[in-house]
């Protein structure tokens, strides 16, 4: 899942589109291509489409709120060590060393937690770009059908190809005609990482 797809070869039978049922008049006007072999860059497939360019919005701003976040955090722990240093000459050693290991304990914990925010962040990037392509497949079947091609191939993965079998603007053309933003898809996201911010920090 994720960056592998990105060259995945998208092979489909010829007799795929029909059996999807993705309506002739999602296509728009096709022209047959010389041979029986189209290619596609995934990449902008997905980030030039209407359903990647919402993706990526959404992820730009979760994770300008989880920056946001952790700065916050940062300054509280930041003051939080500055009170406790404070404290040293006036507390018995190993009562500060008490204190000390908490403390270390508490940021390590806080850590955790961030690190698994970002990590999930990732992950909805992820799980958001595999929905896509599952999605995409019978919309570049139809677009097969209505071409005559036999196969589809990642454009970066041809040493050579004329730009007449590139059909990346047409496929995206159709998939946004077809899906739209995807904002009615199952993703599969995971929880929104930043959702849940209340108490950290504060423990």
């Amino acid at each position: 899942m994720g960056r592998p797809i990105r060259t995945l070869v998208l092979t489909l039978a010829l007799a795929l589109g029909p059996a999807l049922g993705v309506s002739s008049a999602s296509a728009q006007s096709v022209s047959p291509t010389s041979g029986s072999i189209l290619t596609i860059s995934s990449d902008r497939l997905y980030t030039e489409s209407q359903f990647g360019k919402r993706i990526a919005q959404d992820l730009e701003e979760d994770g300008k709120t989880l920056a946001a976040e952790n700065r916050r955090i940062e300054g509280l722990l930041t003051e939080e060590e500055r009170q406790l240093t404070e404290r040293r000459s006036t507390t018995e050693p190993q009562a500060f060393r008490d204190l000390a290991d908490a403390f270390d304990a508490k940021v390590q914990s806080i850590r955790t937690e961030q690190d698994a925010k970002a990590r999930a962040l990732a992950q909805r990037s992820d799980h958001a770009r595999g929905t896509f392509f599952r999605a995409a497949r019978p919309v570049l079947g139809q677009l097969m059908q209505e071409t005559g091609a036999g196969v589809i191939l990642e454009r970066s993965n041809v040493f050579l190809s004329s730009d007449a079998t590139d059909v990346t603007d047409l496929a995206i053309r159709m998939i946004d005609e077809t899906l739209g933003d995807g904002s009615d898809l199952d993703t599969g996201e995971v929880k929104d990482p930043a959702a849940d911010t209340s108490g950290t920090a504060d423990q």
